[in-house]
């Protein structure tokens, strides 16, 4: 039973796009590893921008600093 866990950054992923990666992540797992798609689980966990970090700052403080 495949288990994949997907992080993203809450930043408005709709409802949509989570069904697409999911459906994605699903089909990709079928057809490259032949796993069956009723056992494979797919988690989206979104996190906050201030609960990410990247070369020693926070995803917010990155993004801010872009503008």
């Amino acid at each position: 039973m495949p288990y994949v866990n997907i992080k993203i950054t809450r930043e408005g992923a709709t409802a949509e796009q989570k069904a697409e990666l999911i459906r994605g992540v699903t089909s990709l797992l079928a057809d490259v590893l032949g796993k069956n798609p009723q056992t494979t689980v797919v988690v989206i966990e979104e996190v906050e921008t201030d609960n990410w970090g990247i070369g020693g700052e926070t995803v917010t403080a990155r993004r801010r600093a872009e503008r």
